[in-house]
């Protein structure tokens, strides 16, 4: 039992912390304490599923070693991981078979796809596809701010490490300057409503692969369509495929489709647009800056958005890339930041952001600033 003296102590050191946090207590539920609803739990195969639920099947690897020789063991490891992450995750047989990647062509992919649709999906087929999810969610608490910011980082995909610390590395240090409250996980658990709801904004570090479950997905939508804060950068909408319709065409509102190779790095000017005094506040109307340059199927501009600022490829050479058979070059109008509208929620993506030193430039530290203000505002 508690004498009289620990237990005034302990009702000090509750009053006192009471001013400074708001606690969310949670019960952390495992992958082990239930089934996970992961979206492709039951997915027919095929070769537009993510290449990691192939050669997690010995069946399906089957096919395809049989069906297309060679096709699989002459890609780079970082292909054929089955652990993620993995560029298996972001990748599909057809992608694979259409690049630059595929030294031995395909003679007839939907003939593969047919056989391979013929395959029960096991029990040990779903296991495997939802082991990369997760519904972990470790007990912490939220310090009261003037803006709280939850900064996200599961990957599935492709995690390149050094870009991924110092974005974090740069979010603690404009926390700390801007005096944001700052929770850090990279679980995808805490994708929950009584969760989600004690942010301002969700920022996703680099983010790669599909992450969240059903249920988490519906959770991380109502969030932002009843007026959550999105900011994501670089990796977060740089996928070659995905599996999140809503994710990638109405809250990032652009499909990745390329990146320079040779060489993968070049300096390029990048330009404000006009109309954007809350995101461009700070900024120059124009800077040069060196960075992997993504393009995408489409501007962001055709499918609603408010661009913040475009690359001019005149700048740098965008030439080709292995991972796809289509150009890199999106030509005059190739927007690089924007803003969008989901429901009541507010979205920002910036496409910049593989350089570690990316985050150490003032320029692109203060876009930042001027991202999570506006997505921890109100109105759009």
């Amino acid at each position: 039992m508690l004498n009289s003296r620990t237990s005034a102590a302990i009702r000090l050191w509750a009053a006192l912390a009471s001013l400074c946090f708001v606690w969310v207590l949670v019960v952390p539920v495992t992958a082990s304490a239930r089934a996970l609803d992961c979206p492709l739990w039951d997915e027919a195969f095929s070769v537009d599923l993510p290449m990691i639920d192939i050669l997690l099947s010995p069946a399906a690897s089957g096919v395809v070693d049989r069906r297309a020789p060679g096709l699989v063991q002459n890609l780079p490891p970082i292909f054929t991981n089955t652990t993620t992450p993995s560029f298996g995750s972001i990748m599909t047989l057809r992608m694979i078979a259409s690049s630059a990647l595929a030294q031995r062509k395909i003679s007839d992919i939907d003939q593969l796809n047919a056989e391979l649709g013929k395959l029960t999906v096991s029990a040990a087929d779903r296991r495997a596809r939802c082991a990369r999810y997760d519904d972990d969610l470790p007990r912490f608490a939220i310090p009261r701010g003037k803006l709280k910011v939850l900064l996200f980082e599961k990957m599935t995909g492709f995690r390149d490490g050094p870009s991924v610390e110092a974005a974090a590395a740069a979010i603690r240090s404009l926390a700390a300057e801007q005096a944001w409250t700052l929770v850090e996980t990279d679980k995808g658990g805490v994708m929950r409503p009584e969760v989600l709801r004690h942010f301002d904004v969700v920022f996703w570090n680099n983010v790669s692969g599909d992450v969240l479950t059903l249920t988490q997905r519906a959770a991380f939508k109502a969030y932002i369509e009843n007026g959550g804060g999105f900011v994501g950068v670089h990796g977060s909408g740089g996928d070659p495929a995905t599996f999140w319709p809503w994710y990638s065409d109405e809250l990032i509102g652009a499909r990745f489709r390329n990146h320079p190779s040779n060489p993968q790095f070049q300096e390029a000017e990048i330009s404000l647009e006009p109309g954007t005094p809350e995101l461009g506040q700070g900024l120059p109307l124009k800077w040069k800056m060196t960075d992997e340059w993504y393009s995408f199927v489409r501007s962001a501009r055709l499918t609603g958005s408010q661009v913040v600022a475009t690359i001019d490829e005149r700048t740098y050479a965008p030439g080709t890339n292995p991972f796809s058979s289509e150009p890199v070059a999106m030509g005059a109008d190739h927007p690089i930041v924007w803003t969008r509208c989901v429901g009541k929620g507010r979205s920002f993506y910036s496409a910049i952001g593989h350089l570690p030193e990316t985050y150490s430039d003032s320029r692109y530290r203060r876009l930042l600033v001027n991202a999570v203000e506006w997505a921890g505002g109100t109105h759009c």
